[in-house]
């Protein structure tokens, strides 16, 4: 089973006020509405404020994390209103209700604040998930009011509960539920749900099957009751997508923004006949929407360049520092190698940065690479480093010593005697002595051949003399 929504979002200016304060926003993982308040000035910041932080949970979340990192998103939002409101004064006192569901894995965690709504329609039966924060809904939970008393309450509007208040941590409901296949949910503002029953939403929400449709439909209903309020309405469907009729198209993901958050914040009214006629010449002419920079549609926020330009500067200096380092510390180093046919010792790394080479030759000695012994010859080609000029010095006689023992013996020319003969060595003992001719003995006979003394030698190991 693979969940996903299909959804819609609308949101109208009404038929009494100038600006839309209300800001929608509907994903394929997060559905908002957020309802701004705080004068002319400020609701439609607040509210564009908390969607444009709750928009970034619109991905996939960890089921074990989603109800914290949908209550962390939350809070800060509701720094970065108050953080508004002391830098910017015309934006003193603004703040915004919050109704958001964050879907992941099959589930929903739900955090609400204010009286915006969530409603959920499921087997045929509607009902209001969320509690309203106001002074006339705790009335309601102390029986001190009946539903027809707090219907007609003059402060049904007051909030006790809002992002942007003077509490620095507001306390949300938080809740974690079962996204099941077939519910529909439909989030909302006040604008919608103080004008149209719980009865007339759960008809229309049974009875049009389209989420687009749905969400036009409640829209108008609640222009027809007057509007006069901002009007915002979030449809969506739980799908499985394994389970979607052969040849029907897949939800899209694509998100829908609406309210003082869109580009078309400053849309007219979709009402039409005598009503909306009458209030085009009854709503005041002299009110022009707060410009918010954070939010301009004509052009981009001007904001000062040096922040950025200094940034920018200090990471490539930083970057320019670490990369001169690396060279410098790169020149220290020695190792030996070959340039083809000689043993040189470089400077620098064995290695080149793409088209830079890292290293240099500083000697070409007179060591030949044929002459190295092979194991030699190929530690030669590999480059043999060294942590020093010293150290590839004693490398490089190392080598050469090999190159020496290596070498073939070369054999000793005879002398002559310049006759082209070789001389003799009388001392040789290879070599025949010349003997002087023996005494005659008396009467011409030849006397004895003398004895000759022999030195032995004596017998190795194993011999016998």
């Amino acid at each position: 089973m693979t969940i996903a929504l299909r959804y819609a979002a609308r949101s109208d200016v009404g038929l009494v006020r100038s600006n839309n304060q209300d800001s929608g926003y509907a994903g394929s993982h997060l559905l908002a509405v957020a309802d701004g308040m705080g004068g002319h000035a400020g609701g439609d910041v607040a509210s564009s404020v908390a969607i444009g932080r709750l928009m970034r949970l619109d991905s996939e979340t960890p089921a074990s994390d989603m109800v914290a990192a949908l209550e962390q998103t939350v809070l800060d939002a509701n720094q970065e209103i108050l953080r508004r409101a002391r830098d910017e004064p015309q934006l003193a006192g603004l703040g915004t209700t919050i109704t958001a569901l964050l879907r992941t894995e099959g589930k929903f965690a739900l955090a609400h604040i204010g009286d915006s709504r969530a409603y959920l329609l499921r087997d045929g039966e509607t009902t209001q998930v969320t509690k309203d924060h106001t002074f006339v809904q705790r009335l309601l939970d102390e029986g001190r009011l009946t539903e027809e008393e707090a219907e007609r309450h003059p402060q049904r509007s007051v909030l006790m509960r809002v992002l942007g208040d003077v509490d620095a941590d507001p306390e949300l409901d938080l809740s974690l539920r079962p996204a099941h296949v077939g519910d529909r949910w439909m989030l909302c503002s006040d604008g919608l749900s103080g004008l149209v029953s719980l009865e007339t939403i759960g008809r229309t929400m049974q009875e049009i099957e389209d989420p687009g449709e749905c969400a036009d439909a409640l829209v108008q209903m609640a222009l027809k009751g007057g509007g006069p309020d901002n009007i915002t309405c979030i449809i969506a469907d739980v799908v499985d997508l394994d389970r979607l009729p052969r040849g029907a198209e897949p939800p899209s993901t694509a998100p829908q923004i609406v309210g003082s958050a869109a580009r078309t914040r400053n849309q007219p009214t979709s009402a039409s006949g005598p009503a909306a006629k009458a209030a085009a010449l009854t709503r005041s002419d002299a009110e022009v929407p707060y410009a918010d920079e954070d939010f301009s549609e004509d052009e981009p926020p001007r904001r000062s360049p040096w922040p950025a330009l200094a940034a920018v500067l200090l990471l490539l200096a930083v970057m320019a520092g670490a990369l001169w380092a690396a060279y410098a510390w790169s020149q220290k180093q020695f190792f030996v190698g070959t340039d083809g046919t000689h043993v040189v010792i470089y400077q620098g790394l064995a290695q080149d940065l793409g088209p830079i080479p890292l290293s240099s030759p500083v000697e070409v000695t007179d060591i030949e690479l044929d002459q190295l012994p092979p194991i030699m010859r190929q530690q030669v080609e590999r480059t043999i480093s060294a942590s020093d000029r010293e150290s590839a010095d004693e490398v490089v006689q190392r080598l050469e010593t090999s190159a020496r023992i290596d070498a073939p013996a070369t054999p000793t020319a005879e002398p002559t005697d310049g006759t082209g003969e070789p001389t003799t060595d009388p001392s040789s003992p290879s070599s025949p002595t010349p003997t002087e001719p023996a005494e005659e003995a008396p009467g011409g006979v030849d006397p004895l051949p003398s004895r000759t003394e022999r030195t032995a030698t004596p017998p190795d190991d194993g011999e016998t003399s």
